[in-house]
């Protein structure tokens, strides 16, 4: 399988704007500029898809990992936040990524929890990909 996007662009790096798509109708022509990437203002931004990316593929690690387990989640939500800074040489550059997960799974220990977010905060295939730091907190309710 090939996941495909697109993007189109006109201008300079600062004054120009562009948009994100996908293949699927999931991002359809998502505006974005230098403004909404660095700044915050309203647009996407390719790290916001990261981000994305990065949260639903570690959620499907996660339960795989409980599966192996024999266990089944009630409920897994995650936030992933991508550290975009610039770097030594005034260069944009993701730092880490912050993964916060909190997952409602029945029969679950606090120790298989841990050990199943663990491994798939560091083996999701999102995760792999990443050169940067990756770090995590992780909630188990009861």
């Amino acid at each position: 399988m090939k996941a495909e996007a697109y993007s189109n662009w006109t201008g300079t790096w600062k004054e120009g704007s562009g948009s994100i798509s996908t293949k699927s109708p999931t991002v359809k022509q998502q505006p974005f500029s230098y403004a909404s990437r660095f700044h915050g203002a309203p647009g996407g931004s390719p790290e916001e898809l990261l981000a994305a990316a990065h949260a639903g593929c570690f959620n499907q690690a996660l339960a795989n990992n409980f599966g192996m387990m024999g266990l089944s989640a009630a409920a897994i939500i995650t936030k992933v936040e991508i550290d975009l800074t610039q770097n030594e040489r005034d260069r944009p550059s993701i730092q880490g990524s912050h993964i916060t997960v909190e997952a409602k799974v029945s029969g679950a220990s606090q120790e298989q929890f841990a050990e199943c977010a663990e491994h798939a905060r560091a083996n999701c295939s999102i995760s792999r990909i990443l050169n940067c730091e990756i770090s995590m907190s992780a909630t188990l309710h009861a």
